[in-house]
Parts: structure tokens; sequence; C-alpha cells
């Protein structure tokens, strides 16, 4: 069954001038695949690895470009029109995606970026949406705390950056507990902080918690000893702000790597600032 939105593995039934026919099902018919993507020893009997998808005038094709996003998934993608009835993002391939008017969450500009879900409308076309909610999963997800997690940042509430998660649902992360700049449509690890069994909602965050996130604080501050001659004047006493400014990191986290680098004698710490241990030869 031929899969729209999707890769689909089909074979080569005949060659025209304009391209090649592709065998399709009951429902599609044979698939055109455009001469332009047609490699010089595509042969009849071939198999060939295309995306499915619609051509500037709504027929059936097939092509070996790569779309920004698949059915089902979520994507950042950019604005590049808008019209009265809906807008179109560009999402890599010749045809732009649309956003029905219906679909969209806010007033939209040319050149923004917004988190979307492609779907199948109600005849048939592929479509993108920004109401990410009625896409995601409903049922809890089966997460551990401190596991690592692929997040999507999607949008902001009052609290915090919404994420998706994994592809499949939707947390948390708290403004108070984020030390570096995000942005909307930015792709970033993270880890699950807290899983509420009342009501399944995700609270997220950056950074492992405890020791496991000062060992991953560590590295940075020893590179930037390296580069900066083996001293910094910072220790723990420097301000929570200038902690951030360097590491992009909460207080506590870099207390906990400085005294993890102490205690494997890697650093000195005393009153004007941190010094770097000099190997022996």
């Amino acid at each position: 069954m031929i899969q729209i939105g999707q890769y689909n593995t089909l074979r080569v039934l005949r060659h025209v001038d304009f391209g090649a026919y592709l065998e399709g099902d009951e429902d599609t018919g044979d698939i055109l695949l455009p001469r332009k993507y047609l490699s010089d020893n595509t042969q009849v009997g071939d198999t060939l690895k295309v995306f499915i998808c619609y051509d500037s005038e709504d027929r059936l094709v097939a092509t070996t470009e790569t779309p920004q996003i698949l059915l089902g998934q979520f994507a950042a993608l950019q604005v590049v029109s808008l019209t009265a009835t809906g807008a179109f993002l560009h999402w890599g391939l010749p045809k732009d995606l649309f956003l029905p008017f219906a679909e969209q969450t806010h007033r939209l500009h040319v050149g923004e970026t917004v988190v979307v879900f492609l779907y199948l409308d109600n005849t048939n076309r592929l479509a993108a949406s920004m109401r990410l909610g009625r896409n995601l999963e409903k049922t809890p997800g089966n997460y551990e705390e401190g596991q690592s997690v692929d997040l999507l940042i999607s949008g902001k509430t009052e609290l915090g950056y919404k994420a998706v998660i994994n592809g499949r649902h939707e947390g948390l992360l708290y403004f108070n507990e984020v030390f570096q700049p995000l942005s909307i449509g930015q792709k970033i690890q993270g880890y699950i902080k807290y899983v509420r069994p009342a009501d399944g909602k995700i609270d997220l965050r950056l950074q492992r918690t405890g020791h496991q996130g000062g060992e991953e604080i560590a590295p940075q501050i020893l590179a930037l000893l390296e580069k900066s001659g083996g001293f910094l004047p910072i220790n723990d006493k420097t301000s929570a702000e200038e902690i951030h400014r360097l590491f992009g990191t909460s207080k506590k986290k870099y207390k906990i790597a400085l005294g993890g680098l102490y205690k494997k004698r890697l650093i000195t710490v005393s009153e004007d600032g941190v010094r770097l241990i000099s190997k022996k030869s």
C-alpha cells in the first residue's frame, strides 16, 4: 500500500520522455518520478526509495529529495508566504507545505519558524498543523526520572518552555531551571525530571541531577582553564550571574563540578580564583 507523506520503495515500470512511472496500488495507480530525479543508469525493474507527495498541480508524484518532516512527525519549519486561507512553509520540496488558517495558533509572519505536525486532511492532501496538543500521544509515557530524551522546543507558557519529547509527548522546562538561551524549533537533549502520577504531565530539565550534572560541566571548566593559561579569577563565591555567563549553568551545578575537580586533584581553589594543576612529566 502506498503511504503518502512517507518513503516508499517502488519498482520502476516504464520510462517516458518526462521521467519514469513507478508501481503504485489500486488507489493511486502508477506514480510518476520526474526525469530530474532519475539517474542515467535506472532500469525497468529497479526498485527506488522515494518520497510520495503532490506536485504544484496536485498530482501524486515521487521524489528523491529529502523533506524536513514526514507524515505523523513534528518539525520546525519556516513560513515563506501568507494567504487568506493559510500559510505556506518551506519543507525541502519544490511545492511548499500548506498550513491552513484553522490550524494556526497565532498570527504569523514571513520568516517566522513554527513547530508543526504533518497530517493528511479530509481530501487526503498533506498539510501542517500548529495545534500540537491534539496530535501528541495522550497515554502516559513510559519514562524514568533522569532518562535522556530528545526535545524539540515548541512554545512558551507563563511557567516555561514547552517541548515535544521524542516526537511523542509534551513536557515543560521551567524558566528558573533553564540557564541558556532557547528558541522555538530548537532541538536539544534533555532529561526527565518528574512524571506526575495523577495526570501524566512531564517536567523536564536540561542537565542531569546531582553529581552527574556536575560531571557534564567539569570538562567546560577545564577547557576554559587551559584556554586562559591555567588560571580563572572565579571560585565557589563567584556570583550566579557570572557562572551562568561563562558556563550556561546554575551555581549549584558549577560548585558540584568544581568540588569534583578538586577531589581529583586537577585544580586548586583559592581566594583569588581557580588554578589548573600542571601534570609533571
